[in-house]
């Protein structure tokens, strides 16, 4: 039986992380609860694009360990992290990242047809997240949406397999005010309706104001910081 945490979906452990030279994460500590949303912030450059990718499973840490839903991604085989990744997690980029020559409702069902799931049940999710998250479902193709609606689409393709984590990196960096708070309202709504853990790297103070948490990246460490005080990046 594989194992799984339904509590916590991500409990990182002595992270080490060098790349060219440089070390970038130093025995870093991280755990998400079910439920939670845990807001990274820290300088350009500090590490924290790498820390998804390395929860992700694309690129190897050094030394430590990181469980997504009660198994180290670490070490595991290609083939057996694709299947992990696709049953636990979910990204949201910066750019969305959505094939703009389909509708928005392609786009979300997208993963559901590629790994096999049922043409008419992947349809019927994406329209309902899409609804859900006041995305237009019919009469235009996702180059027609507004930055904001491509956005909360991509939310929507990230939550197609009902993930255990949810991951987004500058989920808002590439949007104006208006369309930041619409977003940013769409993703931090999700662990409280779906139950999943949330996980955000933002340089955004007010977006990261909106988590449970905020943890700052500095020397490799994360340390708790305090929304309320409006960290900057």
């Amino acid at each position: 039986m594989e194992p799984e945490s339904v509590e916590v979906p991500l409990h990182v452990q002595g992270l080490d992380y060098e790349v060219g030279g440089r070390k970038l994460l130093t025995g870093l500590e991280l755990t998400v609860r079910s439920g939670e949303s845990v807001a990274v912030m820290g300088p350009s450059g500090s590490g924290k694009s790498s820390l998804l990718s390395l929860i992700l499973g694309l690129v190897r840490a050094d030394a430590g360990s990181v469980l997504v839903a009660g198994r180290d991604v670490i070490g595991l085989k290609a083939g057996k992290l694709a299947r992990w990744r696709q049953r636990h997690m979910g990204m949201v980029f910066q750019f969305g990242e959505l094939l703009p020559e389909l509708t928005p409702v392609e786009n979300v069902a997208l993963p559901a047809l590629l790994a096999g799931g049922d043409r008419a049940s992947a349809f019927a999710r994406a329209r309902a997240l899409l609804s859900g998250l006041g995305v237009p479902v019919d009469g235009m193709f996702t180059a027609d949406l507004s930055g904001g609606e491509r956005q909360r689409a991509a939310v929507a393709r990230a939550l197609m397999g009902e993930p255990s984590l949810l991951l987004a990196d500058e989920p808002t960096g590439a949007l104006d005010e208006e369309a930041r708070e619409q977003v940013a309202e769409a993703l931090f709504r999700v662990p409280g309706d779906s139950g999943c853990g949330l996980l955000v790297v933002t340089h955004d103070a007010a977006v990261a104001a909106r988590a449970d948490r905020v943890l700052q990246l500095v020397k490799g460490r994360l340390a708790e910081a305090s929304a309320s005080e409006g960290v900057i990046a």
